[in-house]
């Protein structure tokens, strides 16, 4: 992310919303990034029809992208550097049902080329915030040589 130490929390949040929105993934899906500084991340994501399962809750893969992201944010702006998610483990706790999902992550430990980070996803409804899934992931840096270019 390579956010600079001197930089203003409206800079930094700047920096993770483009970064964000150079993500078409990320684009297509709706995702907000609405806190975002040295160690953690928030990201929210308003569900749609779109996002459910047949039984009317969102998806466990929209769950886990959706705390992926948050992991990775939070990882990528300790480590302060292009990274990836080298390790992820989830659990669905309960289904996420309402008008919108918050994930809220941050970084446990930081070392030079690695970050564990930890998230918590939840769905609101009515204003009401209920835990429906917990993540845990590391979070590694890469040299720029290993991302790939873009067209």
């Amino acid at each position: 992310m390579l956010i600079a130490p001197d930089a203003s929390p409206e800079t930094v949040l700047a920096r993770g919303r483009a970064v964000l929105h150079q993500q078409g993934f990320s684009r297509f899906m709706g995702t907000e990034l609405t806190a975002f500084g040295p160690g953690h991340a928030e990201l929210q994501l308003p569900l749609r029809a779109e996002h459910q399962q047949q039984h009317g809750f969102a998806h466990g893969g929209v769950l886990g992208y959706l705390a992926d992201l948050a992991l990775t944010f939070a990882g990528g702006s300790a480590l302060d550097g292009n990274v990836l998610t080298s390790e992820l483990k989830i659990n669905y706790v309960r289904p996420a049902v309402g008008e919108r999902l918050i994930a809220r992550a941050q970084c446990v430990h930081a070392g030079k080329t690695q970050a564990v980070t930890r998230c918590e996803v939840y769905a609101v409804s009515g204003g009401i915030e209920k835990l429906c899934a917990a993540a845990q992931g590391t979070i590694v840096r890469v040299p720029d040589s290993k991302v790939v270019p873009k067209d």
